[in-house]
């Protein structure tokens, strides 16, 4: 079993555009509020079989028409705040040892939650980096992209659904038994839930129940 982590400068994983369209406003909360999403235009240029091709798409939380919609989860600080909120309390009652790693992770949570993004295209999910999108490099340590087919998905977990923690899958692309991966829940967990539900089927045995 294996698992992934954020690094700052890519995902590493341990041994463990689409067509014109128009932008719409996304609705999600895990506490029920309402959200529009920002509607600032991003052009980019895509390679597809018909040749080049030109999409429009806003810098976040954004939904782009194709044969099936690009979705891009909106980042949530919510657990890198939790972090460095007990990590300056332990810091108080001076328990330096704990306060110190748990005051860096939620500090590299926070980084990464402000350029990592999880994108949701036609038939795989990819890991990019930045609003520009940019490719976030091979695996560390399994190789190839940090892009796994939704065909390919054995499995699948969100913990826990009102304060998601984690994001699991295991996948046959990497390795034909199967390879597992762990990423924190550094998006919108609602979002992530249900694009995930729709491109990789229900969850087998937890997630987000509705209300």
């Amino acid at each position: 079993m294996g698992c992934n982590l954020l690094s700052s400068s890519r995902f590493f994983s341990c041994p463990i555009k689409e067509v014109d369209g128009s932008l719409r406003n996304l609705r999600s909360s895990f506490y029920g509020a309402d959200k529009v999403f920002d509607k600032s235009p991003l052009r980019r240029n895509i390679k597809g079989n018909g040749g080049s091709l030109s999409a429009v798409a806003s810098v976040l939380g954004r939904r782009v028409k194709g044969s099936r919609e690009t979705v891009i989860p909106d980042p949530d600080y919510r657990i890198p705040i939790v972090l460095l909120g007990a990590a300056g309390g332990l810091a108080y009652n001076e328990n330096l040892i704990a306060a110190v790693p748990v005051g860096l992770l939620g500090l590299l949570l926070l980084v990464q939650a402000t350029r990592v993004r999880f994108v949701f295209g036609n038939d795989a999910l990819e890991v990019k980096i930045g609003d520009q999108l940019e490719e976030s490099g091979e695996n560390a340590f399994v190789g190839g992209k940090n892009r796994w087919k939704y065909s390919t998905f054995v499995n699948w977990e969100l913990w826990w659904p009102s304060f998601p923690i984690l994001v699991y899958f295991k996948e046959t692309q990497t390795k034909p038994e199967g390879q597992v991966h762990f990423f924190p829940v550094i998006f919108n967990g609602k979002q992530l839930y249900d694009v995930m539900v729709e491109r990789a089927g229900p969850s087998k045995t937890s997630g987000p129940k509705e209300s």
